[in-house]
């Protein structure tokens, strides 16, 4: 009789019914992500424009303004400011590039003379005088083309993310409540506090993004102006989009308008050099913390990490979206109390989940037998209200 040991051995692997079906929701999640990504990427836009102008919106209505014309007055105003900068700066800024296009070769045989004169440049210079644009502009066709395409695809998905914040902006109660209705309700309260923090949050990035781009804008213009640089419109343009970006953008919005005011004289490029420098400066320290305010609060190595992150995975889109993902997931942490291993209940921790506690009490009080969408307005005025007594009142 054939011992036991040497029977071969039969291993079975019985799969649960519940984990393959969990696995193929996964996949098909994964799969509609893939498919749905652009419409993902038009709602997020949406709601940033959401959280920007729902501040301007309840600001008319503290003032007796009917909501439906607040959201009317807001969107038409934006309107009008949008047509007008277009109307002041896009022609004089075609004609400006355009002139700085044509006058490329001057300048490229200025530089590259002022360069020769040290050893150290004198290999760069030499570059510059053999650079031949013959290659690249072979493909200039096929490339601006497809360009073209781009540009117009980004300004339809702009548009319905546009249209979009309207209508979400409009429908805010029906959608706001259905959102609650699918939340059990102990955890209104929070829902509520996390939806108030990340309107802030947006807010304050969008906003202070507009005003500092607008800011080294108007700044690059009136430096460039009364130096003598020709086409500062165009430049300044640049420096200002470029801006969006932290710390790269500095880069970027200095090393254009240097160059192009050496092609003036050494002298003013110098000037020019050090005023960016010194505003650069000036708005790292000074404008980001007042403009921004405590909204984000994320520490420098978080920021650089998230831009890294943000820029790999997305490229421009990921490193302007990078920074409000990070602290809404910073906020998240905070607000949900989620415990990190590495941290113990502190004394304060107790007061805030006492504070929820009794937050929770009176929704319940305040919400029994009502609709989900009225009781989501009844827990976004209580976590309102205790937001302003969590200002107006010092930390322990």
């Amino acid at each position: 009789m054939e011992p036991l040991e040497s029977r071969p051995r039969t291993l079975r692997l019985e799969i649960p019914t519940s984990t393959l079906l969990r696995l193929v929701l996964l996949g098909l999640s994964l799969w509609l992500l893939i498919r749905l990504w652009p419409v993902i990427l038009v709602v997020v836009v949406a709601l940033l424009i959401l959280g920007t102008l729902s501040p301007a919106v309840r600001w008319l209505e503290s003032r007796g303004v009917r909501r439906g014309l607040g959201i009317a007055t807001v969107f038409t105003g934006l309107f009008l400011v949008a047509v007008l900068v277009v109307t002041l700066t896009i022609p004089s800024l075609l004609a400006q590039a355009a002139a700085l296009v044509e006058r490329e070769p001057v300048f490229r045989a200025n530089l590259a003379n002022h360069l020769a004169h040290y050893p150290l440049s004198a290999p760069f210079a030499n570059w510059l005088k053999n650079l031949d644009y013959s290659a690249p502009l072979n493909h200039f066709g096929a490339t601006a083309l497809s360009y073209s395409l781009r540009i117009f695809e980004i300004a339809a998905y702009g548009m319905s993310a546009l249209f979009l914040a309207l209508y979400m902006m409009i429908d805010r109660d029906r959608l706001r409540g259905g959102l609650f209705a699918v939340v059990p309700r102990t955890h209104h309260i929070r829902l509520s506090r996390v939806m108030l923090n990340l309107e802030t949050i947006v807010g304050a990035y969008i906003r202070g993004q507009l005003i500092t781009c607008l800011l080294i804008g108007a700044f690059t213009f009136v430096l460039l102006t009364a130096c003598g640089v020709k086409n500062a419109m165009a430049l300044a343009v640049f420096a200002g989009i470029a801006d969006v970006l932290p710390y790269v953008g500095a880069i970027l919005s200095v090393v254009p308008v240097v160059l192009a005011a050496l092609g003036h004289s050494p002298a003013v490029a110098a000037i020019v050099l050090v005023m960016m420098l010194a505003y650069e400066e000036f708005e790292g320290r000074v404008l980001i913390p007042r403009i921004y305010g405590q909204a984000l609060r994320l520490p420098s190595s978080v920021v650089f990490f998230a831009l890294l992150a943000g820029g790999t995975l997305m490229g421009l889109l990921g490193a302007l979206l990078a920074l409000p993902v990070a602290a809404t997931v910073m906020m998240l942490i905070e607000e949900l109390r989620v415990e990190l291993p590495g941290e113990q209940e502190q004394v304060a921790d107790t007061v805030l989940r006492a504070q929820d506690d009794l937050a929770e009490e009176e929704y319940e009080r305040r919400t029994e037998g009502v609709a989900a969408e009225q009781a989501a307005a009844i827990a976004v005025e209580i976590s309102g209200d205790r937001r302003r007594d969590e200002h107006l009142t010092p930390p322990p």
